[in-house]
């Protein structure tokens, strides 16, 4: 329980630190011929509406990602444990790439029907002018003239995006880890301090976010472009955006998911260090495996 409670504090509490990065990328790709470049975003952002302008969105991030995080984690290791059963303790090991990929893909598709309204009202505070600027002023106005269909338009996109982020952010981050304890780190992680697996945890971490923040990208720019215009559909966002516009933003997105996935990682470990708490090892084959290639041998 502690555990849970900690993962899904770290998600809401980091995404909300990177809220003004969040914003620029957002206004890049609804409205790059204003926001040149992620300077010049925040140059012209702080110019129109002052430092204050740079927190717009806080509290839908802060609440969406919460609930978000309830159950992304929440359901992360109930489909791991429910996949690896299904697959026997051999073909878990064999296949655990494929098993932490539909894991998460399963907890992700569940967890973005509790971001997605929180998601809607944030991205248009954020982007569009002379709209709301709090959450608690912007939900109802989007159920007044919209009703629920104003919080959910974006759920598709939304799990286009999220869908392949999650995927890589538990799948390449638990193989990262093995890989740079087989290949980089000159010892087991045994033997390894406690601040050489933290900063071996923050690289893995961060390598997972860039690669989140690349196979996610251009769902994510349907994503704010669909939200920012409420009249508008997906097809029709795709088509305004063009091949080159869903790719606008990608900087600041991997300097942000980069640094937001690798923060996530290090500072879990970090409480789990802090706290005393288990920190399995990378997976181990196992022993009756062992014994069935050593007999084939």
């Amino acid at each position: 329980k502690q555990w849970y409670q900690r993962r899904v504090a770290i998600t809401a509490g980091t995404h909300t630190l990177v809220v003004p990065l969040d914003l620029v990328k957002c206004r890049i790709q609804v409205n790059p011929d204003k926001y040149k470049s992620l300077g010049n975003g925040f140059k012209v952002s702080v110019a129109e509406g002052g430092m204050k302008a740079l927190s717009l969105g806080w509290a839908p991030t802060l609440v969406g990602y919460s609930m978000q995080g309830i159950g992304k984690f929440g359901f992360y290791e109930a489909f791991k444990n429910f996949y690896g059963g299904l697959m026997g303790e051999e073909n878990a090991f064999l296949y655990r790439t494929t098993m932490y990929l539909a894991a998460s893909a399963s907890a992700e598709f569940f967890a973005d029907i509790f971001l997605c309204p929180m998601e809607s009202v944030k991205v248009r505070i954020q982007t569009t002018p002379g709209w709301e600027q709090t959450l608690r002023a912007g939900a109802p106005r989007i159920m007044r003239e919209e009703g629920i269909n104003g919080f959910y338009k974006g759920l598709a996109p939304l799990w286009a995006r999220q869908i392949p982020y999650t995927m890589m952010k538990f799948a390449c981050f638990e193989r990262t880890v093995e890989l740079l304890y087989k290949y980089v780190v000159p010892k087991p992680r045994s033997d390894c301090g406690k601040g050489e697996q933290l900063m071996v945890t923050f690289i893995a971490g961060y390598i997972a976010g860039v690669f989140c923040a690349i196979v996610s990208h251009p769902a994510d720019s349907i994503v704010s472009k669909l939200n920012a215009n409420p009249g508008g559909g997906v097809v029709s966002a795709a088509k305004e955006l063009g091949l080159a516009g869903c790719w606008k933003g990608l900087g600041p997105r991997i300097i942000m998911i980069g640094t937001l996935t690798a923060l996530q990682w290090f500072i879990y470990d970090s409480v789990k260090v802090a706290f005393r708490l288990p920190r399995p090892p990378p997976p181990e084959m196992p022993e009756s495996l062992k014994r069935k290639l050593a007999a084939a041998q």
